[in-house]
């Protein structure tokens, strides 16, 4: 049964990376970076459940943590960057 899901999760974590790797945009690679994070922790919180070690959970946590604030991050940086670019053609074209 575990080894059924771990399957699953990893072929979904493949598709995933696919996604990540030819998204035609970054909204869709930081969609597919998020998702494999996701399925990451869930991986470890079955291998935790599987070997019968609480602790992974703890583990698991810290990880979706941290995946969502580089993802937070990762989305700040581009429209940050995207605004500066905007502002510098629209100071360019006035002149």
């Amino acid at each position: 049964m575990f080894m059924t899901v771990s399957v699953v999760i990893l072929v979904a974590i493949a598709v995933g990376l696919v996604r990540a790797f030819i998204g035609p945009t970054l909204y869709d690679r930081v969609m597919a970076a998020n998702m494999v994070g996701t399925l990451t922790v869930l991986m470890v919180a079955v291998l935790g459940f599987m070997t019968g070690r609480p602790e992974f959970l703890d583990i698991a946590l810290v990880y979706v943590l941290i995946s969502f604030v580089s993802t937070i991050a990762v989305l700040r940086v581009y429209a940050i960057r995207k605004s500066i670019a905007d502002r510098h053609t629209r100071e360019s074209g006035k002149r």
